[in-house]
């Protein structure tokens, strides 16, 4: 399983570990990456990802997994958050005309 959100993107970054002597060694930057259970409203069901606490943050900021969706770009979100994101504009397009 890789190191990466779901829904940002966000990775494994590398960098140094810089003693109080100035040595450099090499070391890892792990994302805080959380398994949750986020519902979406238009698909009428709940969805598991591995997201980073950013992302959670920016989730519940927007609104929601259905609004963040919408507004993120397709080539930062996993295959399963781009399935999904096609999913709900699908389930919003039929919405639409059933409505009209």
């Amino acid at each position: 399983m890789s190191r990466r959100c779901d829904l940002t993107g966000k990775g494994v970054l590398t960098g140094h570990l810089v003693s109080h002597s100035n040595r450099k060694t090499k070391r890892r930057f792990l994302p805080n990456l959380c398994n949750v259970t986020l519902e979406s409203e238009t698909l009428k069901r709940t969805v598991r990802m591995r997201i980073s606490a950013n992302a959670l943050k920016s989730v519940d900021h927007r609104g929601g997994l259905d609004a963040f969706l919408k507004k993120a770009r397709d080539e930062e979100l996993s295959p399963l958050a781009l399935d999904l994101k096609r999913q709900i504009a699908k389930a919003t397009a039929a919405a639409e005309t059933a409505a009209a």
